[in-house]
């Protein structure tokens, strides 16, 4: 291994720490924000969208940007790929225990069980703002109950399917960062005697 690859590596990280519990302190945020007693069902709506999709997205942003300038501003694709790779899979691992860990279990135990309400008072909230009728109100919040109950019953089995699920498009996404970001170094080249 070069010494550049354990600078990424080194540099990926550290990065990888700082970036999980930004991620991690965003999805608390997030989680209050949709448990709040707000009558706005589109910010109980969309506030998970932003807090999980947007401003992450561009968090990590900077954070790639800043690990390539901190290398000396120059990766190939391979190099890019493994550093973005071990920068978000020790972030997910941060964002893992900090949240279904800590946080679900010791400072907010009641977690799923509020979120599940903040989700049908959102969805009853904005079907009688569209001008539903009781039946279909009705309905739907029982498809919803429906769907969570199922979501109750998961297995050892499917939480490590959906670690390893989650690894793989954590991956994915390091390719395509990659793909975006790398910057391969100037190549010098030398014709009769002179570097061009």
């Amino acid at each position: 291994m070069t010494p550049l690859e354990n600078k990424i590596r080194r540099a990926s990280s550290i990065r990888g720490l700082i970036l999980g519990v930004v991620l991690l302190t965003l999805g608390i945020l997030s989680f209050y924000v949709l448990t709040s007693d707000t009558g706005n069902a589109w910010l109980i709506v969309f506030s998970p969208i932003i807090f999980s999709v947007f401003i992450p997205i561009l968090i990590v942003l900077v954070f790639c940007f800043n690990l390539r300038k901190n290398i000396g501003g120059y990766w190939t694709f391979k190099q890019a790929v493994t550093g973005i790779f071990i920068m978000f899979a020790i972030s997910y691992v941060i964002q893992v225990i900090g949240r279904d860990v800590v946080f679900a279990r010791v400072i907010e135990p009641g977690m799923v069980s509020k979120t599940q309400t903040a989700m049908l008072r959102a969805t009853t909230t904005m079907l009688k703002k569209s001008g539903a009728n009781q039946a279909t109100i009705d309905q739907k919040k029982a498809d919803i109950q429906k769907q969570l109950a199922d979501e109750k019953n998961i297995t050892v089995a499917s939480i490590i399917q959906g670690y390893v699920i989650t690894v793989i498009f954590l991956f994915v996404f390091a390719v395509i960062f990659g793909a975006i970001l790398k910057k391969n170094p100037p190549e010098r080249q030398i014709y009769n005697g002179t570097a061009e």
